[in-house]
Formats: structure tokens, sequence, C-alpha cells
């Protein structure tokens, strides 16, 4: 005879369970931010960076160690000033980034960024990798 442990009462899952230790959900919109297209073509890698409803001036992008860093923010203070109490809030504010490791021969002056319909398009160029030579070998005669 074998002893199988009993899951269907476990008092540490259930006290654990409590609505108490459970914060609300993170809401499935913030999951969905800077949702990202990469294309390569000859010459270069394009990237289509979604960012729906944020405003141009609020993107910032950087290079620094070879990352591709774009911060984003998007104010709610206008928000703020509108009447009334919200009952439900569904749109997103705050602040999101996301890095891109794009190598450390990247200059910031190479990279060109367009920012259309909440779409932010980057395109970073190749760098030829030093191809290595063919070794070459003395005839022997």
């Amino acid at each position: 005879m074998m002893l199988m442990p009993r899951n269907n009462f476990d008092l540490l899952d259930d006290f654990f369970e409590d609505p108490f230790f459970h914060r609300e959900p993170v809401p499935t919109h913030i999951n969905q931010l800077m949702k990202t297209d990469i294309r390569e073509n000859e010459n270069s890698y394009i990237m289509d960076v979604d960012l729906p409803g944020f405003e141009k001036e609020n993107i910032k992008i950087d290079l620094e160690n070879g990352y591709l860093n774009i911060h984003a923010k998007m104010d709610n203070s206008k928000n703020e000033e509108e009447k009334g109490k919200f009952i439900k809030r569904e749109r997103y504010f705050g602040e999101c980034s996301r890095s891109f490791y794009v190598g450390e021969d990247v200059k910031e002056e190479e990279i060109k960024a367009a920012f259309n319909n909440g779409i932010l398009t980057l395109e970073v160029p190749k760098k030829s990798e030093e191809k290595e030579q063919e070794k070459k070998y003395i005839d022997i005669q």
C-alpha cells in the first residue's frame, strides 16, 4: 500500500489565497505596452515600437554601453483637472521603458527615429563584422 499526500486541504495555501495578501492584479494593458517588431534588411534593423497615446515630446531614446534605451512617459495631469470621481480606470498613465542590445559599435548619430500615429520607428545600422582573413599557407616545393 502506498501513501499519497492529500492536496485537497492545505492550510498555508488557503491562508495565502486570502484577498488580504493579494494586491489588485496588474491590468493586461500594462503588459501590452511597448510591443515591438524587429525587421532586418541588408544594411539595418528596423524596429517598430507601439506607443499609443504617448506624445513625441515624452519619449526619450538614448544609447548607453551598447544598449538602446527607450523611455516613455504619459502625463495624466490634465485628467486630474476633470471633475468627477472615477468609477473605473483602464487607461494607462505613467512611465515605461525598454532596452535592446544593439552593440557597442553603433553611434547615436547613426540611428534614425520617427514617431507617427503612436508607432516609434527606429532604424539601427548593422555593423559589418570584420571577416576573418582566410589563412594562407606557404607552398612547399
